[in-house]
């Protein structure tokens, strides 16, 4: 599972971070810029963004725009009050366990993000294993975290396996990998019609829709 907008709470925080970092180094960018680009690794948002709109940016610059990002980033999930888990995921973690179903998270994020995410909600003893895109040669859409959970995990077959998450990368990213299921959660960046375009075996509104397809299948 991807986590902001799938089992975080996002009213658009990651956009806002991502484009306070921008703002902050003097170039100006908007929530819709940014849009269609969640999900992807951030260094890899950052290039895309500034290709798209024609900003002269080094290597250094971009890096300094990532930093600022993972700064604002862990800040924001470590002390903002309004940081939550999307309603019913740690409920929908403890019904999957007990079904015997391993939980390993994934997320474009870095590790330093991923793990303020995981302190402040007391995910620690929820899930099975984590994989930040910083972490893996390939974020996505590319399928090395899904590859690297199930290592982990000591899964061999890729059609035991599914994904759930709420952007275009998360249902590529499932397709790419070859999974059994990979199913599109409208509760984050994408409704129903932008996840449609995009490889997926079901769109749902619910984590708890997901995980009775899990069970079922």
């Amino acid at each position: 599972m991807d986590m902001a907008g799938t089992t975080v709470k996002d009213n658009n925080f990651v956009h806002k971070c991502f484009v306070n970092a921008f703002q902050d180094n003097g170039f100006d960018i908007n929530e819709e810029d940014v849009n269609e680009l969640m999900g992807y690794p951030k260094p890899v948002a950052i290039r895309m963004v500034t290709e798209a709109k024609g900003l002269d940016i080094n290597e250094e610059m971009r890096d300094k725009i990532h930093e600022d990002f993972v700064k604002g980033t862990v800040d924001f999930y470590l002390e903002a009050p309004e940081v939550s888990e999307i309603e019913g995921t740690s409920e929908v973690f403890k019904a999957l366990k007990k079904k015997g179903i391993k939980i390993a998270i994934d997320t474009g994020f870095s590790r330093p993000t991923m793990n303020a995410i995981i302190q402040r909600l007391g995910w620690e003893e929820l899930i099975d294993f984590s994989v930040a895109s910083n972490e893996v040669e390939n974020g996505r859409p590319y399928p090395d975290m899904i590859f690297k959970s199930m290592e982990a995990l000591g899964l061999k077959d890729v059609t035991e396996v599914a994904k759930i998450g709420d952007t275009k990368s998360d249902m590529m990213q499932g397709d790419a990998a070859g999974c059994k299921l990979t199913i599109g959660v409208t509760t984050g960046a994408f409704t129903k019609e932008m996840l449609e375009k995009y490889p997926h075996t079901h769109i749902v509104d619910s984590l708890s829709d997901a995980m009775d397809i899990i069970i079922a299948n």
